[in-house]
């Protein structure tokens, strides 16, 4: 069993003034040599399932609590986390420094990320392309810059940096799906729920015989083949090589809700498939508590443990965190726990190596641009920042500039997805 680490809190920021109920988004918009976040409230017609999903309100702060700007005008009767907010941020121009990319009052909007100030403004091609907002590279450029847009479950539109319309798709998209250049010639296929589609939007395979919809996409060299394996959360858990073909699937859990690759144990060859089942659904009409449950497996799909969760809580999300600290493995980040279970880091073997003192929302990464990973948990009222070890977050010169978005903070999502990268 691991020993629980010793978390330090770097500083703790009132929030309030963001409104109620808001995603936070992390990125350098200042170009400062250290992240901002991005507090992005919806607006009151959003919930789990209905549209039209729109921004209300963009707040950003600096990582010492000073409010940086602010665009539109927070409401208290904003919707909730139960879809994806259409906000990310990213430098979609390509000029050096960031945008915040989103779609309010029905247009599509690029904020310059330094001063929230309107940039570019655009129609949408369809009243109902706004679920979420996805960066692709379908054009081959040397900056990914194309948009990808759907609705909540029937359809896909792309388009190019000047917004002009690609192509479409029509299936079932799943939740957020995830981009890659499986094929190596410099554009990416999209993994769109359970199809896999070229660059110019034609659909390539299709897994089989899975039911609902892919909650989450990751993608890794699972196995060490040196190639890209696909791994979706859905009915059931799957792995896909890159050409289409099943090459396991994980049938013991309920619902897999959630999914997250990484390092997280060195007594298994490969990747592991971190997961999330719902063994019980609160929202199923029949009066039972929720619950939910971890679990791993290993590269070829076989189960090495599952919790045996005691406490009630049925929503959990979980993530990959790397670099937590400096040689640690991959850790399984948990929160919206429920049940009085905070989010906190496990290991590989399901042990709780970091615990974080606040219920909330969690987000993570290398603030400071100094090589290791902060996570931040944030309510509606309070966001606060935890590390392996003391730092100082006051403003200081940084050599290089300002601190690149990886992919994963401009693919933010409710339901994470992401990419391991290969070792050449």
């Amino acid at each position: 069993m691991s020993a629980t680490e010793s978390v330090y809190t770097l500083g703790s920021i009132d929030i309030r003034e963001a409104g109620p109920r808001c995603k936070m988004l992390l990125g350098d918009l200042d170009g400062d040599g250290r992240m901002e976040l991005l507090l992005v409230q919806p607006d009151n017609r959003q919930d789990v399932r209905h549209i039209p999903h729109q921004v209300q309100c963009l707040t950003a702060y600096d990582l010492q609590g000073k409010l940086l700007w602010q665009h539109g005008k927070p409401d208290p009767e904003a919707g909730s986390q139960g879809s994806d907010y259409p906000a990310q941020i990213y430098d979609l121009d390509g000029d050096g420094k960031l945008e915040v990319l989103c779609v309010m009052q029905d247009r599509f909007l690029l904020l310059d990320g330094a001063t929230g100030t309107i940039k570019e403004s655009y129609d949408l091609p369809d009243p109902h392309a706004h679920d979420c907002i996805i960066i692709a590279n379908l054009s081959g450029g040397e900056h990914a810059s194309d948009i990808i847009l759907k609705d909540r479950y029937h359809k896909l539109w792309a388009l190019n940096r000047h917004f002009e319309l690609l192509w479409t798709h029509d299936g079932n998209p799943g939740h957020y799906p995830w981009v890659y250049d499986l094929d190596g010639d410099g554009k990416d296929e999209v993994m769109a729920g359970y199809d896999l589609l070229d660059a110019a939007g034609k659909q390539r395979w299709s897994c089989i015989d899975l039911d609902d919809h892919a909650d989450c996409i990751w993608v890794g060299d699972v196995n060490g083949d040196g190639e890209p394996e696909l791994v979706i959360g859905g009915s059931v858990t799957v792995m896909y090589s890159r050409s289409g073909e099943e090459l396991w699937r994980y049938e013991g859990s309920i619902e897999s809700q959630h999914i997250a690759l990484g390092r997280f144990r060195s007594d298994s060859p490969g990747l592991q498939v971190a997961g999330l089942d719902r063994l019980v659904r609160e929202d199923d009409g029949k009066g039972l508590k929720g619950k939910d449950a971890l679990f791993l497996l290993d590269a070829k799909g076989q189960e090495l443990w599952k919790e045996d969760r005691s406490t009630d809580g049925w929503l959990t999300i979980i993530e990959t965190v790397s670099g937590w600290r400096e040689q640690a493995p991959d850790y399984i980040l948990a929160y919206r726990r429920g049940g009085g279970v905070f989010p906190a880091l496990y290991d590989g073997y399901g042990d709780v190596v970091a615990e974080f003192p606040m219920e909330g929302y969690a987000v993570h990464a290398d603030l400071l641009g100094g090589g290791t990973e902060q996570v931040v948990i944030y309510s509606d009222e309070l966001a606060s920042i935890y590390a392996s070890k003391p730092k100082e977050l006051e403003q200081t010169a940084r050599q290089g500039g300002a601190l690149a978005q990886p992919k994963r903070l401009y693919s933010s999502t409710l339901y994470p997805g992401g990419e391991v990268p290969i070792k050449s």
